[in-house]
């Protein structure tokens, strides 16, 4: 009678496991038919090129209390991020890269600008950052908050936060003891934005683990979600305004971030276009949050804009105009399985605005983008430069046996109840079992007409690693985005970028007006963050914005980067500052990088 019970209870557990949950067999293969190269099939081809650029990271795990030893590929299955930013002022992209192992070091790599990297985060003081009893790293996103015209950083990560202050582009100095930052915070995402536009960058942080727990030194086991649909025991959320000066106040609670989800991803963003930076958070174990900014208050808005009906498994919040209307969409990633989960990813796209308030539909499965596997990091770029958002995305749990699965005892877990659930020592042993593991990657190219293609494997996308961060930045200057990938136990890759020749583009380089950080006003801060682009062309419209960080642990170059197809001339693009100041270039010329400076 237990041999035939099995099955049912299988289902019922995996039917708790999230919402809307879809147990069918479905497949939407990528394109396969045989063809010409890509380069002319597709506009763009990939090939990945890490260690011929002197790349030779390979990501490496923590080890936490050996209570969790029997889940231990699952609870340090995160960590592995890039951030893009040139440091030093020189012109060329540089990539800062994480390592969670305690002892490891993360990597520093400038460009030197023939094509290939140098590691100098020993010389600079970013490597050895992993030190024991202090946590281990999960991100970093870089922003200059003290207008001087340097990119500093601030590293986020299970256990203590630290902000290093950027020395000329020579060195680094820590200064987090001066900052407010939290003693000690399991944090997985955090985002630069000026929430109350005076004109310094603050600085938010989700926390994913409560900070009560010390994952090397657990009083108890009783640590993990409490449910995998509506979690409320993760960790608080931090945002630290800047006062100048260096100097840093926490004021999450004061003005309307109470939240205590699972947060895996943030971005902030002008949903309302009113010029202020919303919040979108994508959690773990629930539902998306969207914070708007009421003049420096924010208020939870999920129901009433449409973002926060269902819970599902939120590990990647980016944003792209993917229909070219000047409005940005948010791209969602949660789980799929085939024959065993279907959450399906969401792009929430903004369809009409209910009081000043924009309503959002999640457009994912009708543009073909809601299947991608146990997915994490996903960035919008256009890769072929025909004038419309591409979406790039990564994916894999934990890939170990290709043999056994952990997915049944996985299921059963989910299904339990509060108290076995939250409780470490209840869930099954996950031996070399895999989950999730072994996923292909997606590359969907946006037809312009609401429709997206997998081309990954066309393309030359092929690598199978458990896949986390995912930055897209020009890293030869010459009008083509590359992409950098981190994985989770594995090397980070670097895809360069070979876009089809006849197709134009157009960059735009911001640099806010403040200088200094005390007594701001009527001016953006200097990393131009929050800045919006919309470029007009060809009778239609895109928007970008510059991000103080987004996707899942990552942060992509500053540099707005636009794709015109066949187009030789641009109408015009407007800029509008986070200060509220609009500026307007006629006829910018194409294929080129404008630097822009705010008008003072």
């Amino acid at each position: 009678m237990k041999k035939l019970l099995r099955p049912l209870l299988t289902v019922l557990f995996l039917a708790m496991l999230a919402t809307p949950l879809v147990l069918r067999r479905l497949h939407r293969p990528q394109e396969t038919a045989a063809g010409p190269d890509p380069l002319a099939r597709y506009g763009f081809r990939l090939t990945e090129s890490a260690r011929a650029a002197g790349i030779d990271h390979v990501h490496e795990a923590p080890t936490l209390d050996p209570k969790l030893a029997h889940i231990m590929p699952q609870v340090s299955s995160m960590g592995a991020a890039v951030s893009v930013v040139d440091f030093d002022r020189d012109g060329h992209a540089d990539l800062y890269v994480t390592s969670s192992r305690e002892g490891s070091k993360n990597r520093l790599y400038r460009a030197r600008g023939d094509g290939t990297f140098e590691d100098v985060a020993e010389r600079v003081g970013l490597a050895d950052v992993n030190a024991a009893e202090a946590g281990v790293s999960m991100g970093s996103v870089w922003g200059d908050y003290d207008n001087d015209g340097f990119e500093d950083v601030a590293l986020y990560r299970w256990g203590r936060q630290e902000l290093f202050h950027n020395e000329g582009g020579r060195s680094f100095r820590r200064v987090s003891d001066d900052a407010a930052l939290p003693a000690w915070a399991n944090v997985n995402t955090a985002v630069w934005l000026d929430f109350d536009r005076d004109g310094r960058l603050d600085l938010f942080l989700g926390g994913y683990y409560s900070e009560k727990v010390n994952l090397w030194k657990l009083a108890d086991t009783k640590m993990m979600p409490e449910s995998f649909e509506y979690a409320k025991n993760g960790g608080r959320k931090y945002l630290l305004r800047n006062l100048g000066g260096g100097r840093f106040e926490e004021v999450a609670e004061k003005v309307g971030l109470q939240s205590r989800r699972w947060a895996l991803a943030a971005v902030a963003a002008d949903f309302r276009e009113d010029g202020g930076p919303d919040l979108f958070i994508a959690n773990d174990y629930g539902v998306s949050e969207l914070f708007l900014n009421d003049g420096g208050r924010f208020r939870e808005a999920g129901r009433e804009t449409g973002v926060g009906f269902a819970p599902k498994s939120g590990m990647n919040a980016s944003v792209g105009d993917v229909l070219n209307r000047g409005r940005f969409a948010v791209y969602v990633s949660n789980i799929s399985e085939e024959g065993i989960l279907l959450q399906g990813n969401n792009l929430w796209v903004p369809v009409e605005d209910k009081d000043g308030v924009p309503y959002f539909e999640n457009m994912a499965t009708a543009m073909g983008i809601d299947l991608g596997g146990w997915s994490f990091g996903a960035q919008f770029g256009d890769l072929n430069n025909d004038g419309h958002q591409d979406l790039y995305l990564v994916n894999g749990y934990v890939s170990a046996s290709r043999e056994e699965s952990y997915w049944y005892d996985y299921s059963k877990i989910a299904g339990g109840h509060r108290l076995v659930i939250e409780d470490a020592k209840n869930w099954p042993p996950m031996g070399e079992r895999s989950l999730g593991g072994y996923q292909q990657k997606r590359v969907w190219l946006n037809d312009g007409a609401g429709h997206f293609l997998d081309v990954a494997q066309l393309v030359g996308a092929t690598d199978r690693h458990d896949g986390r961060a995912v930055a897209l930045a020009d890293l030869g200057n010459r009008g083509a985005l590359d992409v950098v990938v981190a994985n989770q136990r594995g090397p980070l890759l670097l895809y360069r970028n070979q876009p089809a020749a006849g197709r134009n583009w157009i960059d735009f380089e911001l640099e806010g007006g403040c200088r200094g950080d005390g007594g701001l006003s009527g001016c953006s801060n200097r990393s131009a963050i929050g800045a919006q682009v919309t470029l007009h062309w060809s009778g239609g419209r895109q928007v970008q914005a510059v991000s103080g960080g987004s996707g899942f642990c990552a942060q992509g170059q500053r540099r707005l980067h636009f794709g015109l197809g066949a187009a030789a001339a641009v109408e015009k693009a407007v800029v509008r500052w986070p200060s509220g100041r609009t500026q307007e270039i006629p006829a910018p010329a194409v294929n080129q990088v404008h630097a822009v400076k705010e008008p003072a």
